[in-house]
This record gives C-alpha cells, structure tokens and sequence, in this order.
C-alpha cells in the first residue's frame, strides 16, 4: 500500500483559509492548532502556515490585550484580490509603456546606421585604426622601462632612500656615543651587541653613486 502524500504550502494555506471562511470567527493560535488537523494540516506546521496567510495580508491578526486574535472573511480575501488585480493591471501598462519608449529609442538609433557601401568602409577603417592603436599600445609597453617619467621617479626614489639610510646610520652613531658616554664600564658587552646585529667596524654613511642614464 502507497504512503500517503502530505498537503503542499499551498494546500495546507487553501485548509486553513477554509477555516476561517466557514466559521467566520476570530481564533487563537492554539485554536487553530487544534482546528488544523481536521483539515489535514498537521498542528506542528499550524503557525507557519498561518504566519505566511498574514504576510500575504489574506489573514488579519490583531492583539487585544495579552491575546493575538486571527480573522479573515471572504470579503476581505476578495478585496485583497481586486487589489493585487489593479497593481498588476498597473505594472502591466507601465511595462508597455516602456517597452513602447524602448522600441521608439531602437529605431532612433538604427536611423544612419543602415547597411551601405560606405557604412562598411568606414566600419573596415575603424578597425585597422583599433588594431593599429592595440599594437602602438603593445609597442609602448616594451619600452616602459626608458619611459623618461618613470626614470625620474626612480632617481627621486633612490635619493629618498639614500637621505633615510643615512639619516638611521647618524641615528646608530649618536646612540652608540651615548652608550659608549653613559656605560663605559660595559664597552665589550656593547661591541658584542654592534657585532650581533650587523653593525661592524666598517659601518659608515653611504655614498650615491650616480645613476646609469640605460
């Protein structure tokens, strides 16, 4: 024997709606969890069947006092109806509307774009001009390296770095005259510290060579 099939969304939205319709009445949720099974909607699936009812503003809800009451009539469903009748005849005109406007702009824009002759030639010169352009661009991107522009960066670039490097090394000598003023007691225990971080008995400012033109 086939296992029964359960009530879609929808099935179970048309019980519970008949509910409504067939008594009239204002209920409590734990009324219509009771009522839902008669109807074949399970009580579990109850709350949400009718929470997705009001959404849909095809069931009122309303709280009087600590009670939510749940009503709806067949009028209102009607006039519920009518409504979502007119915003889509609404919607429906604005879109011929625009697809009118739309047509109209398609046509303006065809005029002087008919096929001919010197249509086709000027669409051809175009063309090479586009590919002459892509290869004068490619061409330009081989010599990026000599561009004058991004040399000139790099001198500055180098000058800045060369102006910091030695501004830190003036920072290493005046901090190693301040030990060396304040803890002479501990001169080979700072020798060793120099020697541990890299700095040996060559350190010095560094010059700037100058820079190669290629």
């Amino acid at each position: 024997m086939s296992k029964k099939r359960g009530l879609s969304l929808e099935e179970k939205r048309e019980k519970m709606l008949q509910i409504f319709y067939e008594s009239q009445d204002f209920f409590l949720l734990k009324e219509l969890e009771k009522l839902g099974p008669r109807k074949g909607v399970i009580t579990q699936s109850v709350k949400d069947v009718v929470q997705s009812l009001v959404d849909d503003d095809l069931v009122s809800k309303d709280k009087i006092g600590t009670s939510v009451y749940f009503w709806s009539l067949p009028s209102c469903a009607g006039n519920q109806l009518r409504n979502v009748y007119r915003k889509l005849e609404s919607d429906l005109q604005s879109s011929k509307k625009r697809l009118a406007e739309l047509v109209d702009q398609c046509d303006a824009l065809k005029k002087g774009r008919e096929e001919s002759d010197e249509r086709e030639k000027a669409l051809a010169e175009l063309k090479a001009i586009e590919k002459k352009h892509n290869m004068l661009k490619d061409e330009m991107c081989q010599y990026a390296d000599n561009d004058p522009a991004a040399f000139e960066a790099m001198k500055d670039a180098i000058e800045v770095a060369h102006a910091a490097a030695n501004r830190w090394t003036d920072n290493i000598f005046t901090l190693r005259q301040w030990c060396s003023n304040n803890f002479p007691q501990a001169k080979e225990q700072l020798e060793n510290m120099y020697k541990e971080v890299g700095i040996s008995d060559d350190f010095d400012y560094l010059e700037l060579s100058a820079v190669p033109l290629s």
